[in-house]
């Protein structure tokens, strides 16, 4: 890894240092190497992802990383994009920063999730900062800031506890404040939800709003009766029992990840040591992301590529995040889907093949200043990265009467 060094100035004021990353040949080749060398356990003996990861997915997706995936490529949109470090409460934080040609462009710091990262955002980075030449409104220009999670990516990995969704809610305030910022908007979906969140409870100083593609809007008495396994109410509506099934499904089916990584994060030493291994776990977050991913690597055309996927698990590799990433989990105490009580401008896009899409009554109770609510008809949990035009519109509409 190249990184520039920090420029020391004599002043008290944290600096912000550019920041250029280029893996090296030896690095690279050892990934060859191990994905070469990994021990295949046999094939699962089902017909479907009930045992988890298909071996015929794992091994299209190894053939593929090993003979004909291109780290580089994203090494050079990375190295088109002004990026930055920043100290902030004793952590480096990593940052791209793009400003938009358009001069009354607002603002916006936008935070991905696990087991997503910067990548994800790549494809909106375009259509935000320069809608003109994507078909959109001048007006609806934003400079956006892009930090990649504490332990995640190129951002520093802690070292002490404490680094949960609130304290770095508080660092973004810190570096919108760094950066000049003294009136912007905040967008997020998986834990850039529960930061964002936490940002808007903070109500920092030039915080006018935020956008969630995730939101937590699950009522205390569904919460309870999903916990105790109960029957639904009977008073649902249609779209409150499509909610309340896929809720169920995943708390039934998918949540072994969350659960091994909130409990014991440094168990999972095999993620740091095998990048199949590393790669299996990442696609077994959300059932609908994993039939996709599963699609690209069988030949299907997809709205992901199988270069846009190893990417991310690539970027995760590199940086050998995979348990200091899986610590935020550990840390973080808060009620994932539960209301926080967001007292400010709020605008919700529900895709559909999101692990629940959450129905208007919800989302109008958990945000009393609900500004912009929309079902999608297509996209899932990685939004911004799956459908960047949709999300882009999204993002523009929620904002447009804050402007």
């Amino acid at each position: 890894m190249t990184v520039t060094e920090p420029r020391r100035t004599g002043s008290a004021a944290p600096e912000i240092r550019p920041f250029h990353y280029t893996a090296s040949d030896d690095e690279l080749a050892d990934l060859r190497r191990r994905i070469l060398a990994t021990r295949w356990p046999e094939r699962e003996t089902v017909d479907d992802t009930s045992q988890g990861v298909r071996l015929d997915v794992m091994r299209a997706l190894a053939d593929y990383w090993a003979n004909d995936y291109d780290w580089r490529a994203v090494e050079a949109r990375l190295a088109g994009l002004d990026q930055f470090v920043t100290e902030i409460d004793g952590l480096d934080i990593h940052f791209i920063h793009v400003r938009s040609p358009h001069a009354d462009a607002l603002p916006m710091i936008v935070t991905h999730g696990w087991p997503g990262s910067i990548i994800e955002q790549l494809k909106i980075v375009g259509p935000l900062t320069d809608p003109t030449a994507h078909g959109a409104d001048a007006s609806d220009a934003f400079h956006l800031v892009i930090p990649s999670l504490p332990g995640h990516g190129f951002s520093g990995k802690p070292d002490e506890t404490g680094w949960d969704p609130i304290r770095i809610a508080k660092a973004w305030a810190q570096l919108m404040e760094r950066l000049g910022y003294d009136r912007y908007v905040a967008q997020g979906g998986d834990w850039g939800n529960a930061v964002t969140e936490q940002l808007a409870l903070l109500q920092p100083p030039g915080l006018i709003g935020i956008h969630t593609n995730m939101p937590a809007t699950v009522p205390d008495a569904i919460q309870a009766a999903l916990d105790a396994h109960q029957d639904p109410p009977a008073d649902l509506d249609d779209e409150e029992r499509g909610a309340w099934d896929q809720l169920a499904f995943f708390y039934a089916h998918g949540l072994a990840y969350a659960q091994e990584m909130g409990n014991k994060p440094q168990t999972l030493y095999a993620l740091a040591d095998s990048p199949i291994g590393l790669a299996a776990w990442m696609l077994d977050h959300d059932a609908r992301s994993y039939d996709l991913i599963a699609r690209v690597f069988q030949g299907g055309s997809e709205e992901l590529s199988r270069d846009d996927v190893l990417d991310n698990v690539t970027l995760y590799w590199l940086t050998n995040t995979a348990v200091s990433s899986a610590r935020l989990y550990w840390e973080s105490k808060l009620a994932f889907f539960a209301p926080k009580g967001v007292p400010l401008p709020t605008g919700v896009s529900v895709f559909p093949d999101e692990i629940y899409a959450a129905p208007r009554t919800w989302a109008t109770a958990a945000y009393p200043h609900l500004i912009h609510f929309n079902r999608l008809d297509r996209g899932g949990h990685f939004a911004a990265w799956e459908q960047p035009e949709l999300f882009s519109q999204e993002v523009r509409a929620t904002f447009r009467s804050l402007r």
